[in-house]
């Protein structure tokens, strides 16, 4: 492949377009094949024949079609296209909701969560029971350093970071998928609050799910029932920052 960077392409370039553009100078012509079949670039390499002495208008458009390919490619970035590839400094704007994750089974979901975290502004992570923490290399690199922008803290039994969380005033939230729950985008939020995540095969122990104020869930317009773990985060928090944002608006 052709570096973009390369003076060698550039000067390439400009040489076979101007080829192109004058095919009846052969000089012109000349000064391109000469330059090309001395380039260090195999690929410029391989269409000097096209320039070569009694070349005609056609091949000398041939050799110009590959270098304007790769021309167009480094034309057309990120940051023409407006899409932003760089992070923001650290979250600044904390939403009043605390999240708890119980027994969640995958390192790499467990990334996801932090960098979802981070993403909405969530207070804080409470991690329980055998979710794995920052130390697991999985989770850093699935993180991509919200490990390290999110607090995060670890409480060996869910029910102990409930009532911890309870008594600073929080309302709690079990996101899980059973009967009686309400629907996230019809609920009415309240703050501090917490949202309760659970496994990702069994979700929340049903006494946990018992310990909530109220039952979320996020209602299927499919055959499966439910999210899997990050995904259904990543809604829930969603809703949660609109709801928060619209309270701060009143």
């Amino acid at each position: 492949m052709i570096d973009l960077s390369n003076e060698e392409w550039r000067e390439a370039y400009r040489l076979v377009r101007e080829a192109a553009a004058r095919p009846g100078d052969d000089a012109v012509r000349a000064a391109a094949f000469d330059f090309l079949r001395t380039a260090q670039s195999k690929r410029l390499l391989a269409i000097a024949h096209l320039l070569q002495p009694g070349a005609t208008e056609r091949s000398i458009q041939a050799a110009l079609v590959p270098l304007e390919r790769v021309d167009r490619r480094a034309k057309v970035t990120d940051a023409e296209m407006g899409i932003r590839t760089t992070d923001g400094p650290a979250c600044a704007d904390r939403a009043p909701f605390a999240v708890v994750a119980d027994n969640v089974r995958s390192a790499f979901n467990m990334g996801g969560i932090f960098r979802t975290a981070d993403f909405f502004g969530a207070e804080r992570l409470v991690l329980c029971g055998y979710s794995p923490t920052p130390e697991n290399p999985q989770v850093k690199k699935t993180a991509l350093g919200a490990d390290e922008t999110t607090p995060w803290t670890h409480v060996d039994d869910v029910r102990d970071a409930v009532d911890a969380l309870r008594a600073e005033g929080r309302r709690i939230y079990a996101l899980e998928t059973v009967d009686g729950a309400s629907d996230i985008s019809r609920a009415s939020i309240v703050f501090p609050c917490a949202i309760l995540l659970g496994n990702e095969r069994f979700g929340l122990d049903p006494d946990v799910v018992a310990m909530a104020d109220e039952v979320l869930e996020i209602r299927s317009h499919g055959m499966k029932n439910s999210l899997n773990v990050v995904s259904a985060f990543a809604v829930a928090a969603a809703f949660l920052r609109s709801h928060q944002s619209l309270g701060a608006m009143r």
